[in-house]
């Protein structure tokens, strides 16, 4: 443990003044423009801007929305590695087992609008691509948030000749449908699944347990576990928990309480369930509610463990009430309960967002002490308060050093520096670390794109932003309604209302609902800029998107 972060010596980054560095970049124009918008042309080729629609100009009146200078940029030393995603689908990221023609063959047939899974098969049909697993899986993967060319993709693989979709696939499937809120055929997919026996697991109803609470039909999720042995899965303890934490984390502690009453007396009990309710009550801030699950817990002869204790920190942590957690802590000690890397990890964050970076940092200091080693999410959460401090040189130098330690960096690691950049508008050292991320063989994920995606809406980078859309697609990482409402912000935010109405647009249109601050925001933004066609069109998206989530 002595060498344990050995660059990092505590008083050194106890002493360090604050300070926030700044690179100063020479940006050149780079002549590559990728438009997610369009339906025809290869995405990996180059190709000139579209003419905007009508509905989405400016109004004569008002002074035409002229290209800002920046939005053709691209980083001089970033261009090589631009040009190498143009003309290359994954890199070293992806490790495709299958020709990249046929995933791009089939992607840029469903990047067309169509309006049932039957007009995708139509379409698909025609492709003269055979159906494989891997393809299927690939592809789910790339339109998971898009449920129409999904749903296409997995009737058209289906009903070729010779080919079977494993569970897994079906489980992938079951859960694009329970994203998309479209409960009713999911559930006549499960039907299907269990009429060829043995395709529903536990994991299939966790994901319908999960999404049915996660779109806020509580009941239905509890009525879905109340039936699970119709479909061969056992109604236990450890499926119990599922719906428990799938209800608790979707804010009905209530619900999961409620659970808890229903099955004590039938479903025998264990520690983890009365630690998913004080974890609940917790997040709830009713701890009045969690000491009671905690007395509970010994009443039925489990001693509350580092998890139990870890809730209540983590809440008090989140008030900041620092006194209260040390209380906890040396309740722990009394009882014999040594805190883990988890609690501490909790503590260190809490204080550095506290702003509290010394006594954050010296909790290393505390762990040291109890022989507790750091762990990835402890590096991570260092880096993140030492990158909020400005300390930037240190972050980075401490996410070199992981790997000396014997840590290895995994996609958090890279997520929370890549945000340390982009929060202090460090471009090139951003996205030189996403390319890193390629070189290291570590996939990124959605919110390794989101601050990406948000620092190019405040340098009005629309270059960047739109090759950062194509990376996230060849990553097959589909873009959610949460993404969406980043870039409409952003966009609004910086004046790219043309960009800003396209993105809803394309939300829309994939069957999402946009949130209605979301659409509050733009309907003021295009208003005030007398955008009269274009306020009435996201009106019109708007109602139709509500109208069909209804349904």
């Amino acid at each position: 443990m002595s060498k344990m972060l050995s660059k990092f010596q505590l008083p050194r980054l106890l002493c360090h003044s604050l300070c926030r560095r700044k690179n100063s970049t020479n940006l050149l124009p780079f002549n590559f423009l990728y438009n997610p918008f369009c339906t025809t042309a290869d995405s990996t080729q180059i190709a000139e801007s579209t003419e905007l629609p009508s509905w989405v100009k400016f109004s004569e009146t008002q002074n035409s929305a002229t290209a800002d200078s920046d939005d053709d940029f691209v980083i001089p030393s970033l261009a090589h590695w631009v040009q190498n995603h143009q003309h290359h689908a994954h890199g070293k990221v992806v490790k495709p087992t299958l020709s990249e023609t046929d995933v791009d063959k089939i992607s840029k047939i469903l990047k067309n609008r169509y309006p049932s899974p039957d007009d995708v098969v139509q379409a698909l049909n025609g492709s003269g691509v055979i159906a494989s697993t891997s393809l299927v899986e690939q592809l789910l993967k790339r339109f998971s948030n898009d449920w129409i060319p999904a749903s296409g993709v997995f009737v058209w693989a289906k009903v070729q000749t010779g080919y079977r979709h494993s569970p897994e696939l079906y489980d992938s499937m079951v859960d694009v449908l329970g994203k998309s809120r479209k409960f009713h055929t999911m559930w006549e997919l499960v039907e299907e699944m269990n009429q060829l026996g043995g395709y529903v697991t536990l994991v299939t109803m966790s994901k319908v347990m999960r999404r049915l609470a996660k779109a806020g039909r509580y009941e239905e999720a509890v009525e879905a576990f109340r039936n699970i042995v119709r479909f061969g899965v056992s109604k236990d303890i450890v499926a119990m928990n599922v719906l428990m934490d799938a209800l608790v984390k979707e804010n009905s502690v209530e619900h999961a309480h409620d659970v808890f009453l229903e099955f004590k007396n039938v479903i025998p009990l264990d520690s983890h369930s009365f630690n998913v309710l004080i974890n609940g009550w917790c997040e709830a801030r009713k701890l009045d509610h969690a000491k009671k699950a905690m007395e509970d817990m010994e009443k039925h002869g489990f001693q509350p463990n580092v998890s139990s204790y870890t809730c209540f920190i983590k809440a008090y942590s989140h008030e900041k009430d620092f006194r209260k957690v040390d209380e906890i802590l040396d309740e722990m000690k009394d009882k014999g309960c040594t805190p883990n890397v988890v609690t501490y990890t909790i503590v260190m964050h809490a204080l550095g967002k506290a702003r509290r970076v010394t006594e954050a940092l010296e909790v290393y200091e505390k762990m040291k002490r109890t022989g507790c080693v750091p762990d990835t999410s402890f590096y991570s959460s260092l880096i993140f308060i030492l990158g909020k401090a400005g300390r930037l040189k240190d972050a980075r130098d401490l996410f070199e050093d992981m790997q000396k330690q014997g840590v290895s960096r995994d996609v958090l690691t890279y997520n929370t520096l890549i945000s340390c950049y982009c929060s202090h508008l460090q471009e090139e050292t951003a996205l030189k670390l996403l390319q890193k991320m390629e070189e290291d063989s570590c996939k990124p994920d959605l919110k390794t794109y989101a601050p990406l995606l948000k620092m190019c809406c405040r340098k009005k980078r629309m270059k960047v932003l739109y090759i950062l859309l194509d990376h996230m697609f060849r990553n097959d990482i589909s873009i959610e309604v949460g993404t969406y409402s980043l870039l409409v912000h952003g966009l609004c935010k910086n004046g790219k209302l043309e960009h800003a109405c396209l993105f809803f647009e394309e939300m829309v249109l994939k069957g999402m609902v946009p949130n209605d601050c979301t659409y509050k925001m733009l309907m003021e933004e295009v208003g005030g800029k007398s955008m009269t066609k274009a306020k009435e069109h996201i009106e019109k998206l708007m109602s139709n998107a509500k109208e069909q989530r209804s349904i």
